[in-house]
């Protein structure tokens, strides 16, 4: 198990979390991107919301969370742009398969899309979603482009799945992943 004391320091981690039922792990992994000396701000797709609310983020990340591309306060100074150049790793966490697809391609039709097409950081990925969907040769096509290209991958893990099945798809541990992270900052 990975221990959390300043592995991250001074990192600025843009946590992008997805519309999945994995999204309830993202709150804890904003406390242990913390306790790892990260300092963390949380957007989130339409479809996360209908999993966590914005407000849990808020309270932990103890940041503004975006949730939307369409924000007028933030947008008229390019916000998503500010926040883009802001992080120093992305994280998309849980990846779906919808945004993996999204990313690999190069769409750019929501707030983490887009963010993730305007950012220079580092961009990992902790992929969670139906053992089928992570087996399909469309999201393996994807995965290989996405880590061709440089993206760090963490997960998924086989395991029981929130539809009662089992195989690989769930997503990674939330020490597991910031072990990952810093393991790619030594």
């Amino acid at each position: 198990m990975a221990k959390t004391d300043s592995q991250l320091e001074g990192e600025r981690i843009l946590l992008c979390v997805c519309g999945g039922i994995a999204a309830y792990k993202s709150a804890d992994l904003v406390r242990r991107l913390r306790d790892a000396g990260a300092q963390v701000t949380v957007a989130m797709t339409e479809g996360a919301a209908h999993f966590v609310g914005a407000t849990t983020f808020q309270a932990l990340s103890g940041q503004a969370v975006r949730t939307s591309l369409w924000d007028p306060a933030a947008e008229a100074a390019m916000g998503h742009i500010e926040l883009a150049r802001w992080a120093t790793r992305v994280l998309v966490a849980p990846a779906t398969a919808n945004t993996l697809a999204k990313l690999a391609n190069g769409l750019a039709d929501n707030l983490v899309t887009t963010l993730c097409l305007a950012t220079t950081a580092p961009l990992a990925l902790a992929p969670a979603m139906n053992h089928r969907m992570w087996l399909h040769p469309a999201t393996q096509a994807n995965m290989a482009l996405l880590r061709e290209r440089g993206a760090l991958v963490v997960g998924p893990v086989d395991g029981p799945l929130a539809e009662g099945e089992s195989g690989p798809g769930r997503m990674a541990e939330p020490l597991d992943i910031v072990a990952a992270l810093a393991a790619a900052n030594a």
